[in-house]
């Protein structure tokens, strides 16, 4: 009897340092993996391996109106933050505040560049100003520039200022961005007294009576069919307000 007491006494020691090897090696696996998770914290997050350059910032789409080194002055008091901790969207959010920036994007460029691309507000108008000159605006309307005389190349617009809503100038905003780019370099003025009334004259003296700025792209294939075909092709106004029922006249 002394004997079996013995022996379970021993078996119950045994599984007790068996509970305790155990128990020691899961507190040393938690205690790496948090060691390694913190490491890798350290290393992502606080370190310089994967931090900002600003000599590996790239701009890109700026073209003749946002100023690059305004966009690279947001970004600079970021230099030095690692990458996995910069806020991307809230540095959108300041880029497009930069005077000609219409949109923006930045995308983090592994492991310490960043790539900042813009779509610029280009003019696409020449509107004249009370006051003298032309003040220059983008497809949405926004005024990016002015200037003494409209540049070669952009349409000067005429459009009533008392316009409620400004819907002429929508509507002639909207024919120009809708015009295939052949037709859109040919114009040289336009002019509209409402949003249905809108009129263009071509830089070879062509008058084009346009209408409203509905069914642009067959307007625009009905007008350039009747400048390449023989019997209009000399044709000095073109009324394709009514694309089904174009009138031309010498």
């Amino acid at each position: 009897r002394p004997a079996v007491v013995s022996d379970a006494a021993g078996r119950l020691a045994e599984r007790a340092a068996v509970r305790r090897h155990v128990a020691r090696r899961r507190i040393a696996l938690v205690a790496g993996s948090v060691a390694v998770l913190a490491g890798l914290a350290w290393l992502l997050l606080v370190s310089p391996v994967l931090a900002l350059d600003l000599g590996q910032v790239r701009v890109e789409g700026q073209g003749t109106v946002v100023d690059a080194s305004a966009v690279a002055a947001v970004v600079e008091p970021h230099d030095g933050t690692p990458l996995p901790r910069l806020d991307t969207v809230a540095l959108r959010r300041e880029i497009l505040d930069v005077p000609g920036v219409r949109a923006a994007e930045v995308t983090r460029e592994w492991p310490h560049g960043l790539l900042v691309t813009v779509v610029s507000r280009e003019p696409v108008v020449a509107v004249p100003q009370a006051e003298g000159g032309v003040a220059l605006l983008d497809v949405e309307g926004v005024q990016v520039g002015r200037s003494d005389a409209a540049p070669d190349g952009l349409p000067v617009v005429q459009v009533p200022l008392d316009d409620p809503g400004a819907r002429a100038l929508t509507a002639v905003l909207t024919v120009l961005q809708q015009l295939p780019p052949e037709l859109a370099a040919e114009i040289a003025t336009v002019e509209a007294d409402s949003q249905d009334t809108v009129r263009f004259t071509l830089r070879d003296g062509a008058a084009v009576a346009w209408g409203s700025a509905d069914r642009t792209a067959l307007k625009a294939r009905v007008l350039q069919t009747l400048r390449t075909a023989e019997p209009s092709r000399s044709a000095s106004h073109f009324d394709v307000s009514a694309p089904e029922l174009p009138i031309t006249r010498s």
